[in-house]
């Protein structure tokens, strides 16, 4: 990935709030020479030597046969919205600014190992559920359906960790423009209802 200075995310707490709050990650593998793509919720795990991301795939998924014990890369990405030039309040003075695109997004390098333990499968689905389900009136639990049902969905999957060794963050929200024209793209972003985006945008140069 292509990151500018002026657009790098160093700041682990945002890395690890980016990759939470939009768990859907695409794990890329490659394979014979070919590239693939799978899209999985994952958990991050910052407790220990190492950090982590845990998820599960389905049996019948060769990655998890093809990929065992390789570099993957997996990609989170937040919140992103166009950006015209009308939103800059330079743009009627100068007329010197394009179109572009904001956003926010994570790259994790790591090496992918296969967790074919049904109790780290439980373990995994438990937590996910758990999270996921927090904010409903009545929350799902893997207990609300029969043990041998359960179990026999867990066998229909098999776990995978990545060990992670680099992550890469870019938060691309107009750093490199004037303040008044990154806060006229915030204003605008906001009124499109992009609140994620539009605050991230305002807390850029803070």
């Amino acid at each position: 990935m292509y990151v500018p200075a002026h657009f790098e995310e160093k700041r682990p707490d945002e890395l690890h709030r980016l990759i939470r709050e939009h768990p859907l990650g695409i794990l890329v593998t490659g394979h014979a020479g070919v590239l693939d793509a799978n899209h999985l919720p994952f958990e991050l795990e910052l407790a220990g030597d190492m950090p982590l991301l845990r998820a599960h795939v389905a049996r019948n998924n060769p990655v998890w046969q093809e990929a065992d014990g390789e570099e993957v890369l997996v990609i989170f990405r937040g919140d992103h919205a166009y950006v015209s030039p009308n939103w800059y309040p330079s743009k009627h003075e100068e007329h010197r600014q394009v179109p572009t695109w904001n956003y926010q997004v994570v790259h994790v390098r790591g090496r992918l190992k296969v967790m074919d333990e049904e109790r780290f499968v439980r373990g995994v689905v438990g937590r996910l559920t758990r999270t996921h389900e927090a904010g409903e009136e009545r929350p799902w639990k893997m207990s609300d359906s029969t043990p041998e049902f359960i179990s026999g969905m867990l066998a229909n999957i098999v776990g995978i960790e990545v060990e992670i060794s680099e992550i890469v963050g870019k938060s691309k929200l107009s750093q490199n423009k004037e303040d008044r024209d990154r806060l006229g793209a915030a204003g605008e972003l906001e009124q499109r209802g992009v609140s994620e985006l539009t605050g991230a945008m305002r807390a850029a140069k803070e």
